[in-house]
């Protein structure tokens, strides 16, 4: 090769640029310690200033360098009965968390690049949603994505992507991804409208959301927490938990208008109003309250909401009884979806799957460009065109990652067909150079090779209106490799199939 070109040039500066965007500056793979996956909102460890992304470096002064680190550092600190301080230093602060109970925060190892994968290669679940026996408008599914991400976030799920998607039809629906989650976990999280109601003989008192209720007790264990666990009748177990809930004045004013119409009766345990406060969620009776005769007529905002749950042993009680609790918590925080939901379409993938296919999919791809690269050598006769061939191959799936990398484009398997997409279309692309320069015409190899970007550019831009549709089509769920398709024929049009041209050119001549 007799010079660098300013285009040979410039596929050298993109390539750096995009080895930066993909491993980091300085590079990931040199960090240690381990990364915050997610932190329960308004949590202690949230409200000490831990954050999603952030790299725990140290616990109470010891370093952590693993998973195994960070169990260690906290196994025998948590839970207890005195609260307990706590130091993590991270990569951005210096953060004092001070509690009797674990972080209510999930780590993981810190990941080699940049690159983020889709469900299809972490694992997880995803689910298409639609309102039952109604066309929701663009604007309709807007708001259901805002009420839905807010119950979401409520549950401390950061891990999560929820995108608006029509089809070609028209039609609009909500797409959520969260990674790790199982199906039966999705559906429960978005097939319930949570229409919560607090009522009197039949009279609502309170429901939930914003509207009536000012706050809700969590994380709190002056105000929130299981209360006593014990053995039932039948050899079971059952866990029992009550927190507080803050009314509007509205609310407390309506409580105080319907209880002061209410007698007193005696019992053993106390005197209590004659009428009990009855819990539902979607239409269905949940639990009831018995209500204290101090509570007669009076204009009370603070009132306390309890329940159960069961199980064959105390710890499956225990956990029952915490998701119960938490579950009636984020209804009663978000209120009710606007609309009852029905889920379309609902995948899930084990996150082993997906990384043995990223390795089986690494290995064919370089075995390809390998068996291409050889059958042009044996065409051609010329090691210097097939590595040139080899080079701009791997240079487009190099940049097409660094791309990806840099606006935070989540990899699935149509992203990856994608790319294996773009190294066709870009061989076919070289190969038409390499033809066109061995042509025996009279006209010069620059000529030549103009002619066969002429082809290239043709080509091109048949493809790209052909990939325009994909966007849309399946609801969305193809564009992954629209969007990764169109940036690889992109960069092999504007800096990768130029490159190529002028190596060959300095090899012919």
């Amino acid at each position: 090769m007799k010079k660098f070109t300013l285009r040979i040039w410039l596929l050298i500066i993109v390539l750096a640029f995009s080895l930066i965007a993909i491993f980091g500056m300085p590079p990931k793979a040199l960090q240690s310690g381990v990364v915050i996956a997610s932190v329960e909102s308004n949590s202690t460890a949230f409200n000490a200033g831990l954050r999603q992304g952030q790299i725990i470096t140290k616990i109470d002064g010891n370093k952590i360098t693993s998973l195994q680190d960070f169990t260690d550092a906290l196994k025998d600190t948590y839970p207890s009965e005195e609260k307990t301080k706590t130091i993590f230093q991270t990569n951005e602060l210096e953060a004092v968390y001070f509690s009797n109970n674990t972080p209510e925060i999930t780590v993981s190892e810190i990941s080699k690049t940049n690159i983020k994968t889709g469900l299809d290669l972490a694992g997880g679940a995803r689910a298409l949603v639609q309102a039952q026996e109604k066309e929701l408008t663009a604007s309709e599914v807007q708001d259901l994505i805002d009420v839905v991400s807010n119950r979401l976030n409520v549950y401390g799920i950061a891990d999560m992507n929820i995108l608006p998607v029509s089809d070609l039809a028209g039609n609009n629906y909500m797409l959520i991804e969260i990674a790790g989650a199982t199906p039966e976990d999705l559906e429960e999280l978005i097939s319930q409208q949570g229409k919560f109601e607090a009522k009197i003989v039949n009279e609502t008192v309170f429901i939930g959301g914003n509207r009536d209720i000012t706050s809700v007790c969590r994380n709190d264990a002056t105000c929130s927490g299981i209360e006593r666990c014990g053995e039932t009748s039948d050899g079971g177990h059952a866990c029992y938990f009550a927190f507080s809930v803050y009314l509007s004045e509205e609310a407390a004013q309506k409580h105080a208008d319907i209880t002061n119409k209410l007698e007193v009766n005696a019992t053993p345990n106390g005197n209590y109003l004659s009428e009990k406060l009855d819990l539902y969620v979607d239409d269905v009776f949940l639990s009831d309250l018995l209500i204290s005769e101090s509570l007669k007529g009076q204009v009370t905002t603070q009132i306390q909401i309890s329940g159960s749950g069961s199980g064959k042993n105390a710890e499956e009680a225990y956990n029952a009884a915490e998701a119960d609790m938490r579950k009636l918590q984020t209804i009663l925080i978000t209120g009710s979806l606007p609309y009852k939901l029905e889920i379309a379409k609902l995948d899930t993938i084990s996150p082993v799957l997906g990384q043995q296919f990223i390795k089986s999919i690494l290995l064919a791809g370089l075995a390809a460009i390998l068996a291409v690269a050889i059958i042009v050598f044996i065409r051609y006769r010329k090691f210097k065109s097939s590595l040139a061939l080899i080079i701009t191959s791997i240079s487009e799936v190099i940049i097409i990652l660094g791309i990806a990398s840099f606006i935070d484009w989540n990899l699935d398997l149509p992203s990856i067909a994608g790319i294996l997409a773009t190294i066709g279309t870009g061989i076919d692309s070289q190969i038409i150079v390499l033809d066109e320069a061995r042509q025996t015409t009279m006209l010069s190899i620059k000529q030549k090779l103009k002619r066969a970007f002429a082809i290239i550019l043709g080509a091109y831009f048949t493809a790209l209106v052909a990939l325009l549709p994909l966007l849309w089509a399946g609801a969305g769920l193809l564009k992954g490799f629209a969007i990764t398709t169109i940036i690889g024929i992109t960069t092999g049009v504007l800096i990768t199939r130029p490159a190529f041209t002028d190596m060959i050119r300095n090899i012919e001549e």
